[in-house]
């Protein structure tokens, strides 16, 4: 019983807050100065029977909401206007069947242009999320269990470096370093007008253009993980249950898969949850240095020329990834922790 309310309960907030996304959302971006005729083709000669064509072609003509002012042009919206036909109405028509409109400044569909760049930011930070997880949490597992050693503080001084460390400076480091002695290719996807025989050489060429940006990457997120699952570990080895298994003959290995482990990882779960989440966001600094074709620089390009629709369409994904990855974090906690249930 207590595990359907906790779930329901979950479930519930989980799903008014992408509501109150989905109206925020709309919102937030039409109280940005500017005007998106002007800023999403960055033409001075454009005259003004030119802006609002482009105006009456995404739509931009239409009152905001009904009662509202228009933002373009600046005029009180009439309240005898049909209250479908505003713009808060059809982009909410649009997310139900499924379509986030044309990007003013590509002039393709939104979705189209999210899933080439989300992909392309997937392969980046996943693998550095992956990476960065299992060697954060086995560098911390083994600094807590050798606490106080000269293994915990190297494995502490090496963390908070790479914690410490900004992440374009370090990716510009990694740049000139792999440039210069290991030949790896200084940014972008893949080799421009480079023809493939088969597809280990497309992985090949893949690969080399990855390596730099993920061990970025990986470098960045791989402290936070090791310090925060060496604390939680040091202090669940303190506790007495823990003491208790020691007493009874237990080894090493049995005190940590059956005791420590499953209760040091409640803040790991936490923490992951969230940079998974934020996953779909990109990571604007390392696509920047490295010019990796990612949602991050995207959505950089879009607040520039106040494409609407792609910034919409973006955030709404980011809010969502976030509630979702909280979600799965609550699910967890109910499995690591019985007292989550109880409560």
């Amino acid at each position: 019983m207590h595990r359907s309310s906790y779930l329901l309960g979950k479930g519930a907030w989980a799903l008014f807050t992408i509501l109150f996304v989905i109206v925020l959302n709309f919102f937030l971006f039409r109280i940005l100065p500017g005007d998106p005729a002007r800023a999403g083709l960055r033409d001075p000669r454009l005259t003004v029977e030119a802006q609002q064509a482009i105006r009456e072609r995404f739509g931009l003509d239409k009152p905001v909401i009904n009662c509202f002012q228009s933002l373009n042009p600046p005029q009180l919206g009439d309240c005898a206007v049909n209250p479908l036909d505003t713009q808060f109405f059809i982009y909410i028509g649009n997310l139900v069947r499924g379509e986030f409109g044309i990007s003013y400044h590509t002039n393709r569909p939104v979705i189209e242009v999210i899933a080439e760049r989300l992909w392309n930011t997937l392969i980046l930070i996943g693998a550095g999320q992956i990476l960065a997880i299992i060697f954060g949490m086995s560098l911390g597992v083994l600094a807590a269990w050798k606490a106080r050693t000269p293994i915990d503080f190297g494995a502490l001084g090496f963390s908070l470096l790479a914690w410490s460390l900004p992440t374009f400076w370090l990716g510009i480091i990694l740049l000139f370093w792999g440039s210069t002695y290991l030949g790896l290719p200084i940014g972008g996807k893949l080799t421009p007008g480079m023809t493939y025989a088969n597809a280990w050489e497309y992985l090949w060429d893949l690969g080399r253009h990855l390596f730099l940006p993920t061990l970025t990457y990986t470098i960045v997120f791989l402290g936070e993980y090791m310090l925060i699952m060496r604390s939680s570990l040091v202090e669940v080895l303190s506790e007495d249950y823990v003491l208790t298994a020691k007493a009874k003959g237990l080894n090493h290995f049995q005190i940590l898969k059956d005791h420590a482990l499953k209760n040091a990882m409640l803040p790991m779960v936490t923490i992951i949850a969230l940079n998974l989440g934020f996953t779909v966001a990109g990571a604007v600094q390392i696509e920047t240095v490295f010019s990796w074709p990612g949602l991050g620089g995207a959505i950089y390009e879009a607040v520039n020329r106040r494409d609407y629709p792609m910034l919409q369409a973006s955030f709404l994904l980011l809010a969502i990834s976030v509630i979702a990855a909280n979600f799965i974090a609550d699910l967890l906690y109910a499995w690591l922790d019985p007292r989550v249930q109880a409560n």
